[in-house]
């Protein structure tokens, strides 16, 4: 059973004067129904079989048939449809409208669209009759349809990809018999926007700057948004983030940088976006749970726990230990392992109280130590080795100083750790002296000058004593040598340098070991008259036992002073007879400045100074220049001066060219350096 129900409600209906339609109430219901019946004119309520006939209206059923329909026919029309479960009602309105075209959108709409994306010109619009609508581009052509075009019946035009030809302004015409309505509508097909270099993915090393790539193209007309996103949630930019036009960088990465970052690129038509993931590689995490087995009187086995390696293989495992007696709190590298074992057999040294720690080792760098392991005593031995680099020698005159380098803990072997000390001159009838100390240091007193010693250093502990140490040669302390070298002789090389001979001191005379005979030499005065000099001492220094040296680089036509000494480990010895000797002239050097001045166009004033050393008598100056305009030089013209002439005028020939001037002093040896100088460049070049 079933109260009536709608098959086809009855809609409203908008006719044209002339035109026909139709109105259609449909219903059902079980049992059938029982009364079912269609009014009009609800004022007065009339049923169709007590309204007068009408020509344009026939009822056929369940529908009613319009034809010809004229103005003044609009009504209000109702149907009704009822059984003994319930009722239906529903009322329909036919208007019959004369309405010329109307378009219902805004006036000259702006439609922006990416380039090969598919978009709609809409051009809503309302008439009686129904207007047709017809699309046309810029004024012109045939009705768009087809093709890329596709127009609907409410008046939208579709594009199934929008390309650069097909910016315009597009006009929808609407038309029926009553007239028509038109609108405009611009197209604008923009570039998309495409990120062209976006972020790789990475893996870096913590502390590391990297840069997360996003370079963009779009269309310049837009604006353009770059945001960035880190596991997708949006990224905050702090103080070591820089944000820039085609990227992100980061400084001094760390682990909470570690994550994908996501490049998005917005317009308000469009995005592009790109990803890639950031792995930070960071130290080794600490080993932990350290453990002591297989305990053995010069052996133990450590084990340990690898921590993470964040990223970053372990590639090494660092032992070290510390002791409790020579210097607690010291940790020392015992030894080293590949990244793939956790455990290792530790050789151990007598009499230390060890406890171990272990320090793990990636590309980026070390781990922190590890928790340090219990503590695991050895007992004492004698030492098995004596202390290294011994050696002998003099602090003062009669002294010798021995010193050493120490045993170390694990070297110790056992308590009360000293070192016993013996010497001798080096004479085979000589009688050894012995002194047993504790630090590594004993002072010899009442020594000869400079003579050689035997030494040997052993270590003992309460267990005993190191085997027998090897014997080192060591020396007494130096005095300062009591002769000087004799017949210095000196012969001229040339203006800057001369070449010495001299006869060597005795060796008994040298009181320690000869380093070098030396000469000291100054400058006393310059042959030119009035010409001031500096007289600081210099030296050369000849190493060795020898005779003969050059000592070079003096200034030309001076008068010096020299004087030789030999040399050993505590300092100078007495000075030879002072020796003088002239050097000869040599070239000067270049003149202190060249000034040029071009006061017109017709000619150039050139002025300089005398050279700084004139290394001798000048006897003139030479003057060689040439014009050059680019790359293209004149012939090279020469002129002579005075050695008191500083001055010269150039009577240009050419009022275009530079010209290049090279000026040099010279003396009776020849002419010395030159200075270089060019003309300026003229301001209507």
């Amino acid at each position: 059973k079933a109260a009536p129900y709608w098959l086809d409600e009855p809609q409203n209906l908008i006719l044209a004067p002339g035109e026909d339609g139709r109105l259609v109430c449909r219903a059902n219901g079980n049992p059938n129904l029982v009364n079912f019946n269609l009014k009009f004119n609800l004022k007065s309520a009339l049923c169709f079989e007590a309204s007068p006939p009408n020509p344009s209206r026939e009822v056929a059923g369940d529908t009613i048939v319009f034809r010809d329909t004229q103005i003044g026919s609009s009504a209000v029309y109702q149907c009704n449809a009822s059984n003994e479960h319930g009722y239906l009602l529903a009322n329909a309105f036919v208007s019959v409208l004369d309405v010329p075209p109307r378009i219902l959108a805004p006036r000259n709409q702006l439609i922006r669209v990416i380039q090969n994306n598919r978009t709609r010109l809409d051009c809503p619009f309302f008439g009686s009759p129904i207007p047709t609508l017809r699309w046309f581009k810029n004024g012109q052509g045939n009705t768009l349809d087809g093709g890329n075009y596709k127009a609907h019946e409410n008046g939208s035009l579709e594009m199934n990809m929008a390309r650069k030809e097909d910016q315009g302004i597009y006009t929808c015409v609407a038309t029926n018999i009553l007239g028509k309505a038109e609108a405009q509508v611009r197209l604008e097909v923009k570039d998309p926007t495409r990120i062209v270099r976006g972020p790789e993915d990475q893996v870096v090393k913590r502390g590391s700057m990297p840069r997360l790539h996003c370079r963009i193209k779009h269309d310049p007309t837009l604006k353009l948004t770059v945001t960035w996103l880190k596991d997708d949630a949006p990224l905050y930019i702090g103080n070591r983030m820089k944000k820039e036009d085609d990227g992100l960088t980061i400084y001094g990465v760390a682990e909470k940088d570690q994550g994908d970052y996501t490049c998005i690129a917005s317009t308000e038509l469009d995005k592009d976006s790109a990803k890639a993931y950031l792995t930070v590689l960071e130290r080794p995490d600490r080993p932990r749970d350290l453990e002591l087995t297989d305990l053995a009187e010069r052996s133990v086995r450590l084990t340990w726990i690898p921590g993470d390696d964040n990223n970053s293989p372990i590639t090494d495992y660092i032992v070290q230990f510390e002791e409790d007696r020579f210097q607690p709190g010291t940790w020392h590298n015992h030894s080293r392992y590949p990244g793939s074992v956790n455990s290792a057999v530790l050789s151990l040294s007598p009499y230390v109280n060890y406890q171990f720690r272990v320090i793990a080792v990636n590309d980026v760098g070390s781990s922190l130590p590890s928790v340090p392991s219990e503590r695991y005593q050895t007992n004492g031995a004698r030492p098995e080795i004596n202390p290294t680099g011994v050696q002998g020698a003099g602090t003062q005159k009669n002294n010798m100083e021995i010193t050493w380098t120490p045993l170390n803990a694990t070297q110790a072997y056992g308590p009360n750790l000293r070192y016993i000390v013996r010497w001798r001159r080096r004479d085979p009838r000589g009688s050894w002296y012995n002194e047993t100390v504790k630090t590594p240091r004993h002072v010899v007193w009442n020594t000869p000058i400079y003579v050689p010693y035997e030494i040997k250093v052993q270590a003992e502990n309460d267990f005993g004593r190191a085997p027998e140490p090897d014997t080192v040669i060591g020396y007494s302390g130096e005095d300062y040598p009591k002769a000087a070298p004799t017949d210095v002789r000196i012969r001229v090389l040339n203006s800057t340098a001369v070449a010495l001979t001299w006869t060597r001191v005795h060796l008994d005379t040298i009181q320690g070991q000869l380093k070098e005979y030396r000469a000291y030499f100054w400058r006393d005065s310059s042959l030119l008259k009035n010409l001031w000099v500096s007289k600081k001492r210099q030296y050369v220094s000849f190493p060795g036992d020898r005779n003969r040296g050059i000592v070079s680089r003096l200034f030309p036509y001076s008068n010096y002073k020299l004087e030789m000494v030999v040399t050993n480990g505590r300092g100078d010895g007495p000075r030879s007879e002072v020796k003088e000797f002239p050097t000869p002239e040599g070239v000067p050097s270049s003149p202190r400045y060249l000034r040029i001045r071009q006061p017109n166009l017709e000619s150039i004033n050139l002025e300089w100074d005398h050279p700084e050393h004139p290394n001798g008598v000048l006897t003139g100056y030479n003057l060689r220049y040439q014009a050059f305009n680019g790359s293209k030089t004149g012939r090279t013209l020469v002129e002579n001066f005075s050695p008191n002439q500083t001055r010269f005028t150039l009577q240009r020939t050419d009022p275009i060219s530079r010209y290049r001037f090279f000026l040099r002093a010279r003396t009776q040896v020849g002419e010395g350096e030159t200075i270089v100088e060019e003309s300026p460049a003229l301001l209507n070049e």
